[in-house]
């Protein structure tokens, strides 16, 4: 489970930017939270709203930069852990606004939970060489973390939990230790670390080739289930397959005792994303995987959209600890029956271009008090209270 993000110097990000996957102190949906016996508990969603070029999709690029550079040699060289679902490579672009932050690196830190241990992993970019990489482990209940590795100028310093192993500390100044550690050595510590990236997620379904990336499985249990959710939301199928000879995927339809196929490239685009996007939810509903999805809310009808955040906020259904991060323009989910506040962000641009996150649960009133949990969350966001100043209330206001 993701806990925390932070990074700086990124794309249109300049200073440190936080995202939290800590839930706050709040009323609402306890339920719902990701517990253990030990340790804060953890939100099961997190969705970040905002303009246009306000920075929404920056912040999960700069997620995405970090995953893709520790699994990217991993891969590559055929020694993954876990079924992994390559992404594309997201370059490492410092802030580009003023001439300081050009030459600057780029600084990135996660905190995640793995069972009964969390791991804070830190690393430290500039024009693609690695200055500094650490890796810390500390065991939920404890005070201390304990160092797994050091990486710095002054060269590389490993700690005890590596065990008596004859590790060779000379690294490519381009590759991750951890990647270089889980490509040429059996360590448990390293293997379970190098596995959680390795099992998140990432898609930009605004993209169209992400619809061409469909993982169906053949087993049956998994195919039923799958057909049960897509007609749970009115998408009324009744099986697919895929035709080698035509290299064409068909979806399947019974009318009257009788079969119709449709050839994929046929269908809707909500229904199109929804069969390249539910097989992945599912995936890490099973898994207990990281999701990070750009604009999920594009080609999706609202109904559908609310059905995938409650799959991840019902606990009898999320019952591994999976998680969704996404992007989203839509309104109408925006509503307090459907999130906590400290699951609603907002990305923005400052008064000096730069992007800052924030969340609901942070903002106060005029007289200093918590935005209620029983606000129209939507209306007072086009309103402008929210600050991510959605430009609606402008655009009504104009005169030709």
């Amino acid at each position: 489970m993701l806990c925390q993000f932070s990074f700086s110097n990124f794309r249109s990000y300049r200073d440190e930017t936080t995202f939290d996957f800590q839930a706050a102190a709040l009323s609402e949906f306890k339920d719902s939270l990701i517990k253990t016996e030990k340790g804060n508990d953890i939100l099961p969603v997190g969705v970040i709203y905002g303009p246009n070029g306000g920075g929404k999709s920056n912040l999960l690029a700069a997620l995405g930069c970090v995953i893709s550079l520790v699994t990217e040699p991993v891969y590559e060289l055929g020694k993954n852990h876990a079924r992994f679902i390559m992404q594309q490579k997201v370059s490492c672009v410092p802030y580009l606004f003023d001439e300081d932050s050009r030459e600057e690196p780029s600084r990135f830190q996660l905190f995640f939970r793995i069972g009964e241990y969390e791991y804070r992993y830190y690393i430290v970019l500039r024009g693609g060489v690695i200055e500094e990489e650490t890796l810390y482990r500390r065991k939920l209940g404890a005070s201390r973390a304990a160092k797994v590795f050091e990486r710095n100028h002054e060269g590389i310093s490993l700690g005890t939990i590596l065990g008596s192993k004859n590790i060779n500390t000379e690294v490519n100044a381009k590759m991750p230790l951890l990647s270089f550690l889980a490509i040429n050595y059996s360590i448990p510590v390293i293997a379970e670390v190098i596995r959680w990236f390795e099992e998140c997620i990432i898609r930009n379904y605004a993209n169209p080739l992400a619809e061409q990336q469909i993982l169906l499985s053949d087993n049956d249990i998994s195919k039923k289930q799958f057909l049960t959710i897509m007609n749970d939301m009115g998408i009324g199928i009744t099986g697919y397959r895929f035709d080698q000879q035509s290299n064409e995927f068909y979806l399947q339809r019974t009318l009257h005792d009788t079969l119709y196929e449709l050839p994929f490239s046929s269908e809707s685009d909500g229904t199109r994303k929804l069969f390249a996007a539910l097989p992945v939810i599912l995936m890490a509903l099973k898994e207990g995987r990281l999701v990070i999805v750009d604009e999920l809310d594009a080609k999706l009808h609202p109904k559908l959209l609310r059905y995938v955040i409650r799959l991840f906020t019902n606990p009898e259904i999320n019952k591994n600890g999976a998680q969704l991060l996404f992007t989203s323009h839509d309104m109408s989910t925006m509503k307090n029956s459907i999130f906590r506040r400290d699951e609603i962000w907002f990305a923005a641009l400052n008064s000096e271009n730069s992007s800052e996150v924030y969340s609901l649960s942070e903002l106060r009133k005029e007289n200093n008090d918590p935005i209620n949990n029983t606000a129209a969350y939507d209306k007072q966001y086009l309103e402008g209270r929210y600050g991510a100043d959605p430009y609606l209330r402008n655009m009504l206001s104009w005169e030709v």
